[in-house]
C-alpha cells in the first residue's frame, strides 16, 4: 500500500466563461481526479470552478452572478468541487496566471487579501523564491511551515481547446504560459485521437515542460458545449440531462438566453486581445 501522506495534493481549476456551465464542464473534474489518483503518486483534494468576470467581454457572455449561481446550483451536491466567485466579482478581467497565484497564496494563507499586490509569481516546487532587496513578503506566517513542498499544487484543469488557444496571436503572454507550465503545471481533457500532443510537440515553451502538463484522455466521449446548449434555447429546443436540473430551471425561471442575449459584447474586442495588443504597441 502507498503512504497516502506521501502523495502531493492537487488542487483543480478550471477558469472559463461557464455561460452556461454543463454536465461536461462536472465530468472534467471527475475524469482529472480518476487519472490523478490512477497514478498513485497525486491526491485530489478540491476542485474549484472560477467563472470569468463580465469584463472579458465575450460575445454573448451572460452576467457573472448569473453564471455563478448556476455554478454553485451544479455543485451544490458535489463533496470536493466549490465556486470560487472571486475572478468574476473584479471589475477588470483577470488574467488565468493571476487566477492561479490568488488560489495558491489563499493555500499558503487562509485570508489573503483582496489584492492582487500578494499575487506573486510561485516558484517551482521545493525551491525557496528569492528574497528580494527590502521586499516584504505578506504571505508569510510565523507558524507556516518553509517547506513549499506540503502546500498543494494548484493545477489549471482545462480542455483540449483551451491548450490550443495558446497558439492564438495576443491571447495569451508568452511569460503568463511558461510560469502557468512551469510553476503550476496544466491538465487537459482531450478526446482519444485528438492533436494535443501535436500541439505540444510543436511548441518549444510546452514541449520544455511537457512533464507538468498531464494529458488525460477522455474515452465515453461527450461533445456538449455551452454554446450549443445556448443555441438550443434560442431554438425552444430542449436542454434536459445535458445540463443539471437545477441548472435548466434556473435558465428557465430566468429566461436567461436569447437572440438579444447572444448578441450581447458582439463586435466588441475580447479583453484580453485588447490588453495584450496594447501592451505589444507600448
Amino acid at each position: 500500500m502507498e503512504d497516502p501522506d506521501k502523495k502531493t495534493e492537487v488542487v483543480l481549476l478550471a477558469c472559463g466563461s461557464f455561460n452556461p456551465i454543463t454536465n461536461m464542464h462536472l465530468r472534467l473534474f471527475e475524469l482529472a481526479k480518476d487519472y490523478f489518483h490512477e497514478t498513485g503518486k497525486y491526491k485530489v483534494i478540491k476542485g474549484i470552478i472560477s467563472p470569468v468576470g463580465d469584463a472579458y467581454k465575450k460575445k454573448g457572455l451572460i452576467s457573472a452572478n448569473h453564471r455563478v449561481t448556476m455554478a454553485k446550483l451544479a455543485t451544490k451536491n458535489s463533496d470536493w468541487v466549490e465556486v470560487d466567485d472571486w475572478e468574476s466579482s473584479q471589475s477588470e478581467w483577470m488574467e488565468t496566471l493571476k487566477v492561479l497565484r490568488y488560489h495558491h497564496q489563499k493555500l499558503l494563507s487562509p485570508d489573503p487579501p483582496n489584492s492582487l499586490q500578494n499575487a506573486i509569481p510561485l516558484t517551482k516546487p521545493g525551491r525557496k523564491r528569492k528574497q528580494e532587496p527590502n521586499r516584504h513578503d505578506p504571505v508569510k506566517k510565523k507558524n507556516q511551515s518553509p517547506d513549499i513542498k506540503s502546500v498543494p499544487q494548484v493545477k489549471l484543469l482545462c480542455g483540449s481547446d483551451i491548450l490550443e488557444s495558446f497558439g492564438i496571436p495576443n491571447l495569451w503572454k508568452l511569460e503568463d504560459i511558461t510560469e502557468i507550465v512551469e510553476n503550476h503545471g496544466l491538465v487537459c481533457i482531450s478526446r482519444a485521437g485528438n492533436s494535443v500532443q501535436k500541439f505540444i510537440y510543436e511548441s518549444d515553451i510546452l514541449w520544455k515542460h511537457k512533464n507538468n502538463i498531464h494529458l488525460v484522455e477522455e474515452w465515453i466521449t461527450n461533445d456538449i458545449s455551452s454554446t450549443k446548449i445556448r443555441r438550443a434555447l434560442r431554438r425552444g429546443q430542449s436542454i434536459r440531462y445535458l445540463v443539471p436540473d437545477v441548472v435548466q430551471a434556473y435558465i428557465e425561471k430566468n429566461n436567461l438566453y436569447s437572440p438579444e442575449s447572444e448578441d450581447r459584447n458582439a463586435g466588441v474586442v475580447l479583453a484580453p486581445l485588447q490588453k495584450h495588443a496594447s501592451d505589444s504597441r507600448n
